[in-house]
């Protein structure tokens, strides 16, 4: 190992250990009761709520995925995906915060997304909360993958170690510090990582900036690319085997094509996605105030907006300096473009922080998604609907037995290590986004919802996404928009139609929808 490299690692231990010793701090007070574990007792600040949430939203994607889409071809869809992503943050903390914050301590104190469905429409037979439950662990599976996919390739691309073995490592690290802290030492970590991140990103924007020569360079230089600066177009690495060819010393590309209008839908329709995300919506659940939550949807917008738009100039400058570096030729090679420039650009300890904000984004992300498929399977599946009269210290053990089987899941997920995070992360986002979105909104917005409409929204915007993905978007034309769309659609849909042909809820139902209104917390 170089003395570079042997900096860069020590950097990395250094920030892991701080990480380590966050989980240790709070692992007594998280794990004294699963409310704790689970939600932090709801104590969370407007600026911790805030923060964690994008981190363990954005992961490991924000500074690999993304600068990889915009390295690969060009602005039109890193960029339309990072405007839905922005306008679905800021609607998501306007509209659905403050409503959910109320309405879960409503509903029996709701402290999981299943608990807050079931507990919603009066269920005696939990089938509510079991579908909840089972999507949950299907996609947060999926997620989990994806963090670990990133894990892999960071060390592989630092230190040339097996990708197979780094991800696995990786993903043992993870594990172990979720089994420590829970969610309340999750959240503070998310916190100081969302820094990380931001601060990462910014820093390498602007050395990107200084090494192409100024803004001016950077736009020359990838101007003559067809259809890469442009809103409208895309541009077409020429490719062979997954490979892009290169030709006297220039990446070769195909003529543009045409980037319309249905693909820009399909790009904004990133942001219907936010109204299902359990991982942002636990945060609006543990805010301690209910008034707090305003303050937390600036932070939150803000750190979003500078954030995107610093991970798509990356992967513009990237192309403009290092077009045909060889470990940059394949569409799953472009993901580390962020990880090649820290590597060149940056003195090993600063490359050191550099990566740490990358493994801070994953880390950020695969606790939050290990942490609230464990919840769907022991608070809500185990003691929810097989053993009711479970004790705490029993749903703490089956937490973490469930916690290595979703573990073990994602790293099956991510043995290839071709994989591409932004096609698996797409997917997984698509599933929640169409199953408990439109199903939140209805919930906390319409009282003639009920729980047959409930049901059926949630089944329906569930399997149109694997439908639209696997069965109907190979077929191409407007069957190649973005799944996430048409199964929000088709789940808004069920609702509609299936509340309105069955029973009008209860007239507790009604009394609590609109006591959640009013109610002070």
């Amino acid at each position: 190992m170089s003395k570079e490299i042997l900096q860069t690692f020590i950097t990395m231990c250094v920030y892991i250990a701080i990480v380590i010793c966050i989980g240790v701090y709070f692992a007594k007070r998280s794990n004294k009761n699963s409310e704790n574990f689970f939600i932090g007792g709801r104590s969370l600040g407007p600026w911790v709520a805030a923060m964690s949430a994008e981190a363990s939203d954005m992961s490991g994607w924000l500074l690999m995925g993304l600068p990889g889409v915009a390295y690969w071809c060009g602005i039109a869809d890193a960029f339309w995906t990072a405007v839905g992503l922005a306008v679905g943050t800021y609607l998501n903390w306007l509209i659905v915060s403050k409503r959910l914050r109320k309405y879960s301590v409503v509903a029996g104190n709701a402290i999981t997304i299943p608990d807050f469905f079931s507990n919603r429409f009066k269920e005696n037979k939990k089938v509510l909360m079991t579908i909840a439950s089972l999507f949950i662990v299907i996609f947060f599976s999926v997620y989990a993958g994806s963090c670990f996919v990133t894990c892999g390739k960071l060390f592989n691309q630092i230190f040339g170690i097996d990708y197979q073995l780094m991800m696995v490592i990786g993903a043992i690290f993870v594990i172990a510090y979720t089994f420590l802290g829970g969610f309340l030492a999750e959240s503070v970590s998310d916190f100081m990582q969302a820094l990380l991140m931001i601060i990462s990103l910014l820093v390498m924007l602007l050395v990107g900036v200084f090494e192409a020569g100024g803004i001016s360079h950077v736009i020359e230089n990838i101007n003559g690319i067809p259809g890469f600066t442009e809103f409208f177009n895309i541009a077409q690495p020429t490719v062979v085997d997954g490979v892009q060819q290169v030709a006297d010393g220039e990446p070769v590309f195909g003529p543009a094509v045409k980037y319309g209008f249905l693909s820009i839908l399909s790009m904004m329709a990133w942001g219907l996605g936010y109204f299902g995300m359990p991982q942002v919506l636990l945060r609006f659940i543990a805010i301690r105030k209910a008034d707090e939550l305003k303050r937390s949807r600036r932070i939150a917008t803000v750190w979003c907006v500078i954030s995107l738009a610093a991970a798509v100039c990356i992967g513009l400058i990237g192309r403009s300096v290092y077009s045909t570096a060889p470990e940059l030729l394949t569409k799953s090679g472009a993901e580390t473009i962020f990880i090649y420039m820290s590597k060149i650009l940056l003195h090993p300890i600063f490359a050191g922080v550099i990566m740490a904000g990358i493994l801070a984004a994953t880390i950020s992300s695969s606790d939050s998604y290990l942490l609230i498929a464990v919840s769907a399977i022991s608070k809500n599946l185990y003691q929810g609907v097989l053993k009711k009269n479970a004790t705490d210290k029993q749903v703490m053990t089956v937490s973490r037995i469930t916690m290595l089987i979703v573990a073990l899941i994602g790293i099956i997920i991510a043995l290839d290590e071709n994989s591409i995070i932004f096609g698996i992360v797409s997917f997984a986002w698509a599933g929640f986004g169409a199953t408990f979105g439109p199903l939140m909104l209805f919930s906390l917005f319409w009282k003639r919802i009920n729980r047959a409409g409930a049901i059926a929204g949630m089944l329906s915007g569930g399997i149109a996404v694997f439908v639209w993905k696997l069965v109907l978007n190979p077929l191409g034309g407007i069957f190649s928009i973005y799944e996430l769309l048409p199964a929000f659609i088709i789940s808004c849909i069920f609702i509609v139609v299936v509340s309105l042909c069955t029973k009008a809820p209860s007239a507790e139902i009604q009394a609590e929808f609109e006591a959640a209104k009013t109610i002070e917390c």
